[in-house]
């Protein structure tokens, strides 16, 4: 299967990559290569992309794209966002398909978690 004109590389803000590294890797797993102070890679997260240094926030309602990750178990999901400083703003609801919460990271990301039916 070709890449041409497939979805390939996410940036995303970060006010503090310090904390951004931290909540990422003690929640889902992910780690970084550092590109300097203002820039780091997600490695391990199923997608490419980055965090760049930035005071502005991704989210829904500022009109940003929603990255959504996928669980096996929401509620497990939901309490180690909340243990390592996550913050949930929509608890699990119902769609079709399946279910999702939202939540913002350190940093006041907007991201979703969602699980099949």
């Amino acid at each position: 299967m070709s890449n041409h004109h497939k979805i390939n590389y996410i940036e995303i803000p970060a006010r503090d990559l310090t904390a951004t590294k931290s909540f990422f890797s003690a929640v889902f797993d992910w780690q970084f290569i550092d590109y300097g102070p203002e820039y780091c890679s997600i490695q391990n997260a199923h997608l490419d992309g980055g965090f760049y240094l930035s005071d502005k926030v991704a989210t829904v309602e500022n009109g940003s794209v929603l990255v959504v990750l996928f669980s096996d178990n929401l509620e497990q999901s939901m309490l180690h966002i909340t243990e390592h400083g996550g913050a949930v703003i929509r608890p699990i609801f119902e769609f079709p398909g399946g279910q999702r919460f939202h939540f913002t990271d350190p940093n006041g990301n907007e991201f979703a978690v969602w699980k099949t039916s």
